[in-house]
């Protein structure tokens, strides 16, 4: 079994040489998009799969104002029915968002995929998701071009991060991120780091929301150890960073395969398991936190101190276990923000990314193999 919501494991061997492998540390900001290049006609074709704003949230009672050109229709990937990666369908008239008075409009420089994405295509949580057809997509990097009446801190112009869905599996948002433009409340959003560009940047919300949330809802703080299984995943490899460098532990070990030791030690870990050659259950150390990304609960609970707790993102939870799912929150990728931006944290792209948008098909398909190391990124987005 694989988590719910960020990308994980573990077979593929990692490109150090790839511009967005592990090994980049910085990379240039892309350009803002021109106003010209908002202002281009969109293409349509014969008979599109026309997405309206109707069954969204009721419009913004004061109509939010922009300086940038911002067309009607704009193209995006949508999918009108539940099913397998052939009900993705590019359109390039589909409605562009409304802007509720709490949101700002986003033009989408990149965006990520996670395994909720397709989870959710395959109508998995059809009873509480948005109405049919969707564009896809909760990850989002890209620029403000207009503000809601009620946004306080955001400016057009502004390079912006984050998860603009608030509650994963409750109502996410008919309109997602793979679109040329998605509208956010302002909360759910952050500044992007400086030193990341937006391709970087859109990997990291779902995953280091999750991962963070996890940590703390584990009362994980200084001096305590853990262990994170399934360590080069997109949640894991988080988890490994942040306790190490963020919550202070005094001990970090991690699970993968044999080709990814090395990325693990490189995160943080102090002790890189080979998950194909021992058993974790069977080593004589114990933990305060486990934390389980891959579905081990059962062996998980073999290895915790008492008094400790494991962290469940998918398989059987098993007491002193626990599963939840991420409540999306821009203030806590601001607390994060320094930690990426003095390199102390850094994003994990999977090496065979990115995607360039005309193959968001094929970045499904690659993410339901589960063998992703990190992120699945799609970028550039027209």
């Amino acid at each position: 079994m694989e988590p719910i919501l960020s990308s994980t494991t573990l077979q593929l061997r990692p490109h150090h040489h790839h511009p967005h492998s592990l090994s980049s540390s910085s990379l240039s900001t892309l350009k803002l998009t021109t106003p010209r290049s908002l202002r281009q006609k969109l293409s349509s074709p014969v008979s599109p799969l026309r997405v309206s704003a109707n069954s969204q949230a009721a419009p913004a009672s004061t109509e939010a104002k922009s300086t940038y050109s911002v067309p009607s229709q704009m193209k995006a990937w949508v999918y009108g029915e539940y099913g397998s990666v052939d009900v993705l369908k590019f359109d390039s008239s589909v409605s562009v968002p409304p802007v509720k008075d709490d949101q700002v409009l986003v033009k989408v420089a990149a965006a990520a995929l996670n395994p909720v994405d397709f989870k959710r295509r395959l109508g998995k949580f059809k009873a509480t998701d948005s109405p049919l057809p969707t564009v896809p997509g909760y990850d989002v990097a890209g620029v403000v071009v207009k503000v809601g009446s009620q946004v306080k801190s955001l400016k057009e112009g502004d390079e912006v991060y984050g998860n603009i869905n608030e509650k994963a599996l409750e109502g996410p948002k008919q309109f997602g991120s793979f679109a040329e433009y998605t509208a956010v409340e302002e909360k759910l959003l952050a500044l992007k780091p400086k030193n990341l560009d937006f391709a970087q940047a859109a990997g990291l919300p779902l995953a280091i929301q999750t991962a963070y949330e996890g940590l703390e809802r584990s009362g994980f703080s200084d001096g305590k150890s853990i262990l994170v299984l399934g360590g080069a995943g997109g949640v894991g490899s988080l988890v490994i960073q942040l306790a190490k460098h963020v919550f202070g532990a005094s001990r970090v070990a991690a699970t993968s395969s044999t080709g990814k030791l090395e990325v693990l030690k490189s995160l943080g870990a102090d002790l890189a398991i080979d998950y194909t050659k021992e058993n974790f259950e069977d080593l004589p150390d114990k933990y305060d936190v486990v934390y389980d990304t891959v579905g081990q609960g059962d062996k998980a609970v073999k290895v915790v101190q008492e008094g400790g707790s494991v962290v469940v993102l998918t398989g059987a939870v098993i007491p002193p276990g626990f599963r939840f799912v991420v409540t999306a929150n821009g203030a806590v990728l601001e607390k994060l923000n320094p930690f990426l931006e003095s390199g102390k944290v850094k994003p994990v792209v999977d090496s065979k990314g990115p995607f360039p948008f005309a193959k968001v098909v094929e970045g499904f398909s690659y993410i339901e193999t589960n063998r992703a190391t990190g992120k699945v990124v799609i970028h550039p987005i027209p």
